[in-house]
């Protein structure tokens, strides 16, 4: 039997099925006496409290495991407990009905699931699933419900079926015991199916009539890439498949050939393809997995989910740990401390900004805390000894608050010096390129650096004018955008004309799509996820630099992302192994 979904991430799973069957817990009515009506508010507090803190800890490990743009699907979580119209709608239920924190937790979702769900577009639509897990996880922390779906884990790796899996399930999923999923709701734009994306872990959503036809244990192929599920398969199918399989474990396995090799286009133009990192264990696998070098290490997670600032020595000890998996010669490009906007520290109180993306963040926010950054600063230069340190400041806008930042880091070796601590005299310093006006202003900025790195995900946001946390404006963070690609080739010719490299570390940096414009345009250093750096290589290693360059020029006159897109692609088709 053949059944039919949406092709939500690739691949193909085989293995036996999992039936998954939610246990929701059965919320009744319960009257709250009047004067009992302020404490209930206050566990509801509480469980808000509590699923705050498990979400942060869940958007952390998502960032430093798949990336940004997973990340922001919890912090999206994060702002729904902070919503009116569902936490403080469900507090008011509590009080002015005097419900029980359950029962107004309940009937809010449905209020709310039910308007989301009747819209006509489809994006909006499956944000109900969010509000879902949001308030599932409420629930959780007011009944004392256990977490976790309550898989066996005993065998061969299963392919799961639920009516859905919520955005929180799917980033706990473990590949080695999970083949892939099918869910009886979703779409191609669900948080589910981007984790699953990330993951690489086949799926399927939008299966209806499942539950009829698949028992718990019986052998089936979901086939991600065409959006199918074989129930039982006859022998041609299952060959069929596994022929499949080994194809596509074969071009994985051309992929591994790259580990190790420089990254040469087939004209021989030498490019650097480096990794993303959050954590100093990360280090080792982006090593490992073939990157060359870290191309951004997101110092913050040193500083969330604790109770205190870490120390100069703890945080010595965490940069030397993500360096010298590297040895003496491979970069190591270090962000000073990017926290403000969408990213706070519970120990470290930020006034309430009406726009914290536009507020006191990132290296304003270090030139605010002048002790914090210098503590940082000390860090890096002792780590510096160990290997081929660089140091990045993020969300500079001003040539004043480079040379700002570049005083304190003065300041800091001068003190280390004081102290007789050894350090490394000599570091590359450069900045991140994620604000319009940095990006008007390279030619200027491009005489004092060292490098430039061009971080994407900020950068669209501010040049488009769209929050990239907004859903309703999703459709203009494309990178792809030809306003955003002009900004970043003006980048690359004012570094170039001053003999400075660039880098970029922005999510655009490991898409196949742009590794085309990009390589056109001049582009020194991408930083990606550790996984996507082999098929990068592997893809770039089959271009010509000057066929890439005729290309990105031509896509600079295209009008639309769409346009630009569909453009590089065929230009990739094109492409002899």
């Amino acid at each position: 039997m053949m059944l039919k979904g949406i092709a939500a991430a690739p691949g193909i799973a085989m293995g036996p099925a999992k039936l998954l069957t939610a246990q929701a817990a059965d919320v009744k009515l319960t009257e709250v006496a009047a004067d009992g009506v302020e404490a209930e508010v206050r566990r509801f507090e509480e469980a808000v409290a509590q699923a705050s803190l498990e979400l942060e800890q869940l958007r952390t490990s998502t960032l430093a495991k798949l990336g940004e743009a997973e990340a922001e699907i919890f912090e999206t979580h994060l702002f729904l407990l902070q919503d009116e119209e569902f936490i403080g709608a469900a507090t008011l239920k509590i009080r002015d009905e005097r419900m029980n924190a359950e029962y107004a937790l309940k009937q809010t979702e449905s209020q709310i699931t039910a308007v989301l769900e009747s819209l006509d577009d489809e994006y909006l639509r499956e944000r109900a699933a969010d509000i879902r897990d949001v308030s599932g996880r409420l629930l959780r922390k007011l009944t004392g419900q256990a977490e976790g779906m309550g898989l066996d884990g005993t065998g061969a790796a299963q392919v799961l079926f639920a009516y859905d899996l919520t955005p929180s399930e799917t980033a706990q999923l473990d590949p080695a015991a999970v083949a892939g999923f099918v869910t009886e709701i979703g779409g191609r734009t669900s948080h589910s199916a981007i984790m699953a994306r990330s993951m690489d872990i086949p799926a399927v959503v939008g299966v209806s009539g499942w539950q009829a036809a698949v028992r718990d244990g019986q052998f089936v192929i979901v086939d991600g890439s065409e959006g199918v599920i074989h129930v039982d398969p006859d022998a041609d199918t299952k060959a069929r498949y596994e022929r499949l399989s080994v194809e596509m474990a074969a071009k994985k396995q051309l992929e591994r050939q790259f580990r190790g090799l420089p990254s040469v286009t087939k004209d021989g133009h030498r490019v650097e393809l480096a990794a993303n990192i959050g954590t100093p264990k990360d280090a080792a696998a982006a090593k490992a997995a073939g990157a060359e070098g870290v191309g951004l290490y997101r110092t913050e997670f040193l500083y969330m989910d604790r109770d205190d600032l870490p120390s100069e020595d703890e945080q010595y000890e965490a940069y030397r740990a993500a360096v010298e998996p590297f040895g003496a010669e491979a970069p190591v490009v270090i962000r000073t401390l990017d926290i403000g906007g969408d990213k706070k520290l519970p120990y470290l109180p930020l006034p309430e900004e009406e726009n914290p993306f536009l507020g006191v963040r990132a290296i304003r926010l270090c030139l605010d805390r002048r002790e914090l950054f210098r503590t940082q600063l000390r860090a890096i230069l002792r780590a510096g000894v160990h290997g081929n340190v660089k140091i990045m400041f993020p969300m500079i806008a001003t040539l004043a608050e480079w040379r700002q930042a570049k005083a304190e880091l003065a300041l800091a070796m001068q003190e280390l010096h004081e102290r007789n601590v050894p350090f490394s005299e000599h570091l590359e310093t450069g900045i991140m390129i994620e604000v319009p006006a940095a990006a008007l202003m390279a030619d200027q900025f491009a005489a004092e650096v060292d490098f430039f790195s061009i971080g994407t995900n900020d950068l669209v946001q501010y040049t488009m004018a769209a929050d990239r946390m907004n859903e309703k404006l999703s459709y203009l963070t494309d990178p792809l955008y030809p306003a955003v690609l002009r900004l970043i080739s003006s980048v690359i010719r004012a570094a170039s004309a001053q003999g400075k490299w660039v880098g970029m570390c922005g999510e655009m940096a490991g898409q196949p799509e742009a590794l085309p414009i990009l390589l056109g345009l001049g582009l020194h250093e991408f930083s990606m996820s550790a996984s996507a750096v082999l098929p990068a290589r592997a893809l770039l290693s089959r271009m010509d630099r000057a066929a890439a360059v005729a290309f990105a020029d031509e896509a600079l006159k295209l009008g639309s992302p769409d346009e630009i897109r569909a453009a590089a692609l065929q230009f990739i088709s094109k492409l002899q192994d």
